[in-house]
């Protein structure tokens, strides 16, 4: 039987929302802002939260990533904010998260990966171009060598530029944690195909 998604669910996917739509405006602009980054950052490297507020803290983190998901999910050929790649981007990252989720190996190397990559932000920042850099390193190493990859489109200019890379490799592994979560609360595919409202909806708690 089918089950409504919660609003706890919807938190998380929006939060998938958000990361793709910075890979998506750092591959065309090649610009978005640190502030921004950090809310992914922050929750990519918070690998035992005690709540989802612990993860994400304040609603207003995750306001870009709703309105991404509100305006895609509800009329997706007709979004101007928001491009439609971004939904292509959290459908790939989802798949990619079972995929994960099958290789032990693989997720106790990424582990540790975070897990060092916290101890250099205790001595710089979430946002520090170094982290930045460790952390793209441990996505290619993993996420990057599965059967199934995420294509990322935009300017090319921008795409050979090595910060853009490793921002955009950071964005999508956060994409990817929200995405472990929001499958650890119960979140399905199905939710997607044949219960976008109540995914709306159920951001409103």
């Amino acid at each position: 039987m089918f089950k409504q998604p919660t609003h706890e669910q919807a938190l998380a996917l929006a939060a998938i929302f958000q990361a793709c739509h910075l890979v998506d405006r750092l591959a065309n602009t090649g610009q978005v802002p640190l502030a921004e980054i950090k809310h992914c950052m922050d929750s990519l490297l918070n690998q035992n939260p005690t709540s989802l507020e612990n993860i994400y803290g304040s609603p207003e983190n995750l306001k870009l990533g709703v309105d991404a998901m509100t305006t895609l999910l509800d009329d997706p050929v007709n979004s101007d904010s928001f491009a439609a790649s971004t939904l292509g981007y959290v459908l790939t990252v989802l798949s990619i998260e079972r995929q994960l989720n099958k290789r032990p190996a693989m997720l106790e190397s990424i582990s540790a990966g975070i897990d060092k990559a916290n101890r250099q932000a205790e001595h710089f920042t979430s946002v520090h171009d170094n982290l930045f850099a460790n952390l793209a390193s441990v996505y290619q190493q993993s996420v990057s060598t599965l059967r199934q990859r995420i294509q990322v489109k935009g300017n090319a200019i921008y795409l050979q530029q090595p910060n853009v890379a490793e921002r955009i490799r950071c964005l999508l592994f956060s994409a990817v944690r929200s995405a472990f979560l929001w499958r650890q609360l119960g979140g399905k595919r199905y939710h997607l195909v044949i219960y976008r409202k109540a995914i709306i909806k159920a951001l409103k708690g």
